[in-house]
């Protein structure tokens, strides 16, 4: 297969990685880069990159770092590219002048099942919402967000033991090989783009805030055991303790009717912490109190009192 067509990736997450490396290592022709401008980190605020321009860097590609997409002197930088096809996985809104430049569009890799879960956050909501199934879709930009033609789409099983993290790292290894896929389909003339079915648009998947990963205890138990999945190991669901803020990133529902006040908590003082729900008890398996690290229970109760 012919392999010349220039493309330019755009990503800035550790989620955007793979389908660059993939990419490259099968001998497709990236001319250039775009990511985020580096961001101060730390106590020292060092200037840190984005996991996609350390990528870059260790394949020797070009990189751009606009902090305006629609500055004139980027739109003149990036047009010298000459690029055929442009790719953007977990990157910022693109303004018309750039997705609408090369000859062969810019397409996007979403991890949902377009149209379901439009938006910052799919892989978080699915789980929060007690999803069985999700995936990654493809498909070629327009105006509105999320909402153009799809190209290719594959399922993946939510397990009952995924959180946020497990499936965050099989749908950016999935997506890296659809990414592939679609670059080749491309390349041959074989897509057929499809318009998303708006009837499937069941839910949406804004980005998520403090307020967000709030417990309510007054909910049912599996309602508040796929928050704290939806949201673990990063941002994490949170309660208060003795009066701090605490983490929460594992749990168990225990089947027995609580009978008793909501976010009341029973513990033995060693070895088990049971949070009341609407319905039935929560048992909590790992937290972190603020100020303190990440621990399991016992752990945690050999230096707090409830």
């Amino acid at each position: 297969m012919d392999k010349t067509l220039r493309i330019i990736y755009m990503g800035t997450p550790e989620f955007a990685v793979p389908s660059l490396d993939i990419l490259v290592e099968n001998g497709w022709n990236v001319v250039a880069v775009i990511t985020a401008p580096d961001r101060p980190k730390g106590r020292g605020q060092k200037l840190i990159p984005s996991p996609v321009k350390e990528a870059a860097l260790k394949h020797n590609l070009p990189v751009l770092q606009p902090t305006n997409l629609k500055d004139p002197e980027f739109i003149e930088e990036l047009r010298s590219y000459k690029a055929d096809l442009q790719i953007v996985v977990a990157f910022r809104m693109l303004p018309e002048a750039v997705w609408n430049m090369p000859s062969k569009g810019t397409f996007n890799l979403h991890a949902s099942l377009l149209p379901n879960y439009r938006g910052a956050a799919p892989i978080n909501w699915a789980i929060i919402n007690g999803e069985k199934e999700t995936g990654v879709t493809t498909f070629f930009l327009k105006h509105q967000i999320d909402t153009g033609n799809l190209i290719f789409q594959e399922k993946e099983t939510i397990l009952p033991e995924d959180n946020v993290g497990t499936l965050y790292e099989r749908l950016m290894e999935k997506g890296s090989r659809l990414v592939l896929k679609t670059v080749e389909a491309i390349q041959e003339g074989t897509v057929e783009p499809v318009p998303q079915d708006e009837s499937k648009a069941l839910h949406e998947a804004p980005k998520i805030f403090k307020e967000t990963c709030m417990i309510d205890w007054n909910q049912p138990a599996e309602k508040i055991h796929n928050l704290i999945r939806g949201l673990s190991p990063y941002p994490a669901a949170w309660t208060e303790i003795n009066g701090k803020t605490c983490k929460i990133f594992a749990s168990e529902i225990i089947e027995k009717s609580s009978g008793n006040t909501p976010g009341k908590i029973n513990s033995d003082g060693k070895n088990y912490i049971h949070f009341h729900s609407q319905d039935n008890l929560l048992a909590i398996k790992e937290l972190q109190l603020q100020g303190k690290k990440r621990m399991g229970t016992e752990e945690f109760l050999r230096g707090n009192k409830l």
